[in-house]
């Protein structure tokens, strides 16, 4: 395997907020603490390391090993659960639902960069450590988003009966659907290894949550990811102050409300939300169903609940019993950086467009606002594919175009015709220059008329070269299909592969190898994205 790399924003695939964001857009600076580097990183540990309490990390810890307690790991885990326990130990977190083997891949490329950011700090920062953190979104309750995976074009889909938090989900209807799969990888000695991994993980009994863990574990072991349930009496039990607060004030949706209108007028006037405020950013967990928290004209309640509750019972409530109340989106950013000692966020591009609706609330709150980190992205191309492209004499860039759009410069270049008129357009343009000064001369009346026989010339001329160029196609429809199943291949329903295709693929042909390449190729500060041929 070998990758080239290209800048992201050439890639066409990120939106215009995430390009800014990446060119350190002056109008965007307000919004985050910072664009990714080595030196802003720095200066984010030393600010976290000194907001971050012994109290927190204490139990952090304890936690931590806890949920280990029952697994076997590799020394590099084990370092960096005591390497946690210091208070110069800062962390690089990316987070994600539990989906069915790890769903798409850009779950693995989400993993990788985080793991391979924190390998660069520390061999650049030694007077700190930097410890990987994968956060599972096991209090989710969309299951429909985690219920299935793609492998090769099949959509393999778990068919059950949901409700509660994702994580709680107990795993033995899965069998079947897994005993499917497991048809479908052969026998070679990575699908064994992969067959294994299933059956320990997915087939050991228990939820979706320890699944997942299991999982995510066997992959990543060797490389020191320590993985975190959040869900934890313990570990909300600090975040109870924050969890009063929303209750009694809504601060979170004041703040993210009023720093939506901020980005509308001072960064872009058409800015649209990632995500849409709520009046209240909590849930209710009971027997892990998750239920929406409302407020109405008697307090509160959450959907299905008879009666309401005061601010005093709920905070009372909170008190008490904080493993009862679960953030939603926006409010679980704040309660990662409540009990992480964290200094980034690695996330694709829909995730730092929320977390950049969120510096306020931060503030707010006193609680120091992340560097974010704009995960690494590929597409990994077959030999047979890489020939394909040779072949049809088109750059690697090229296939980054929209694809009619490559259908067309194809067309256009092996077309024995020249299917581009703009030379005509030119003349056609000098001509009516020409009449435009004649008729200044003569009577100025005839202007509007003159500009009107321009513009119909024109497009007549540009739906003449569409005719034609779609005529072409016809002619060359062999090479046009196989340009289009090339790009199919690639770019599966014009989308990026990563977010279509499963992981296991690719670890079929290369084992483990494949995320030690993703780990060597990978530079998580470099905002760009890398073409890698299999």
């Amino acid at each position: 395997m070998k990758a080239h790399q290209i800048p992201f924003i050439e890639t066409g695939f990120f939106s215009g907020l995430i390009c800014d964001y990446l060119n350190n857009k002056k109008e965007l600076q307000p919004f985050h603490s910072g664009i990714p580097s080595f030196e802003n990183l720095y200066q984010q540990s030393l600010k976290k390391k000194k907001a971050f309490s012994s109290e927190i990390r204490k139990t952090l810890c304890k936690t931590l090993n806890k949920q280990y307690s029952a697994t076997e790991f590799s020394s590099s885990i084990a370092e960096n659960l005591q390497l946690l326990e210091h208070e110069n130990t800062l962390t690089v977190t990316t987070g994600h639902q539990l989906c069915l083997m790890t769903g798409p891949l850009y779950f693995i490329y989400k993993i990788v960069s985080t793991i391979k950011l924190c390998r660069q700090l520390r061999d650049k920062y030694p007077d700190l450590n930097f410890v990987p953190i994968y956060w599972m979104a096991t209090e989710d309750h969309d299951f429909e988003e985690i219920s299935s995976f793609i492998f090769r074009g099949k959509k393999f889909h778990w068919n059950t009966e949901s409700g509660i938090a994702v994580g709680k989900i107990n795993t033995k209807s899965l069998k079947p659907l897994l005993d499917l799969f497991k048809q479908e990888l052969g026998n070679s000695v990575n699908a064994n290894t992969l067959k294994k991994l299933i059956e320990e993980s997915y087939g050991a009994g228990g939820d979706l949550s320890e699944a997942t863990r299991r999982f995510v574990h066997s992959l990543f072991n060797t490389h020191g990811l320590l993985i975190i349930d959040a869900n934890e009496k313990a570990l909300k039990r600090h975040f109870i102050p924050y969890l009063k607060e929303e209750i009694e004030k809504q601060s979170c949706s004041r703040c993210v409300v009023s720093q939506i209108e901020t980005l509308k007028r001072d960064y872009n006037p058409f800015y649209k939300p990632q995500v849409n405020p709520r009046d209240l950013h909590l849930f209710f967990l009971d027997d892990a169903v998750r239920r929406r928290l409302v407020r109405n004209e008697n307090g509160f309640s959450w959907e299905g609940k008879e009666g309401s509750f005061d601010s005093t019972e709920m905070t009372d409530w909170v008190e008490k019993s904080p493993e009862n109340f679960s953030p939603d989106v926006l409010m679980r950013t704040l309660y990662q950086e409540v009990i992480l000692p964290n200094i980034a966020y690695v996330g694709g591009g829909g995730e730092l467009a929320y977390w950049l609706e969120l510096k306020s609330f931060f503030d707010n709150q006193s609680v120091p606002f992340p560097l974010l980190i704009l995960r690494n992205s590929a597409i990994v191309i077959s030999q047979k594919n890489v020939r394909k492209i040779s072949n049809f004499k088109l750059e690697l860039k090229d296939l980054f175009l929209k694809r009619n759009l490559l259908i067309n410069k194809k067309v256009r270049q092996i077309s024995n015709i020249d299917l581009d008129l703009s030379p005509l357009k030119i003349i056609l343009n000098e001509q009516f220059k020409q009449l435009e000064s004649l008729v200044l001369k003569t009577d100025s009346s005839f202007k509007g008329a003159v500009k009107a026989q321009k513009s119909k010339q024109l497009k007549g001329i540009e739906r003449l070269e569409l005719r034609l160029l779609k005529a072409q196609k016809i002619k060359l429809k062999d090479n046009v299909q196989r340009l289009v199943h090339l790009h199919e291949k690639i770019f599966p329903g014009e989308q990026l592969q990563e977010r279509v295709e499963n992981f296991s693929d690719f670890y079929l042909q290369h084992g483990s190898e494949f995320i030690d390449f993703l780990m060597k190729t990978f530079e998580p500060l470099s905002a760009e994205f890398s073409i890698i041929e299999d």
